[in-house]
């Protein structure tokens, strides 16, 4: 039943957040089970409304989802600027500060997210908080993991090399590197942290995000929209 309630949470957020996409808009697709019901809203609406956007999908997995919804693709290449990007989170503090990374996508996510000119996170009510805590995702060059976790040590934090679960061994991002997940604790100032995990030699891109305009809250009750 609490699985059921979450999913209906979630297909609420990201039927809110879907409807602030209009005609002729290049949207940034992110990656997910939240996002992917975004990306079904969004070709539900291309069939239904009739109307044409462009969609930059920030994984493999997205873009294979977006191309079966019929929503035609594009890349930051063709169109560096965005119109809106729309993405789920693992958490969300009262600052909209998140964490991201669950996925192992949050480098293509970031650079998405700071190409469009607004980024729209939706999320079930569980994953609001006061205060960020949960492990921080660092895509890693594998050649550097040890170094990675010495520094990660050195900033206080306890690094986890992410592993594949029950089929072994670790888990590799798209771009051929590994995870590590960085538990810090409870965050307390975010874009501190954030700066700290930027100046970390041998990590492509950690899950702190600091740049979300609107969270789309979905509950019981329908959906609360958090601003910036």
């Amino acid at each position: 039943m609490k699985g059921d309630n979450k999913g209906r949470e979630k297909e609420k957020a990201a039927e809110s957040a879907s409807s602030l996409i209009s005609d002729g808009m290049v949207v940034g697709l992110g990656t997910g089970s939240t996002a992917e019901i975004v990306i079904r809203a969004i070709g539900n609406r291309i069939k239904t409304e009739e109307f044409e956007i462009l969609g930059v999908p920030t994984s493999l997995r997205t873009e294979m989802m977006a191309i079966e919804c019929e929503i035609p693709i594009t890349t930051l290449s063709e169109h560096p600027s965005l119109d809106i990007c729309i993405d789920g989170a693992d958490q969300v503090d009262s600052e909209l500060n998140l964490i991201k990374g669950g996925w192992g996508s949050h480098t293509r996510e970031k650079i998405v997210s700071y190409a469009a000119k607004k980024l729209v996170i939706c999320v079930e009510e569980e994953k609001i908080m006061e205060q960020l805590s949960k492990p921080v995702p660092l895509e890693v060059l594998p050649y550097a993991v040890k170094i990675v976790e010495k520094q990660v040590k050195k900033l206080g934090g306890e690094p986890a090399l992410r592993s594949e679960g029950t089929r072994g061994g670790y888990s590799v991002t798209e771009h051929g590197n590994l995870v590590i997940d960085a538990d810090f604790g409870v965050i307390h100032n975010p874009e501190e942290m954030s700066t700290a995990l930027s100046s970390v030699v041998g990590s492509l891109e950690h899950g702190i995000f600091t740049n979300a305009a609107e969270v789309h809250v979905g509950n019981e009750k329908g959906v609360r929209v958090l601003k910036r």
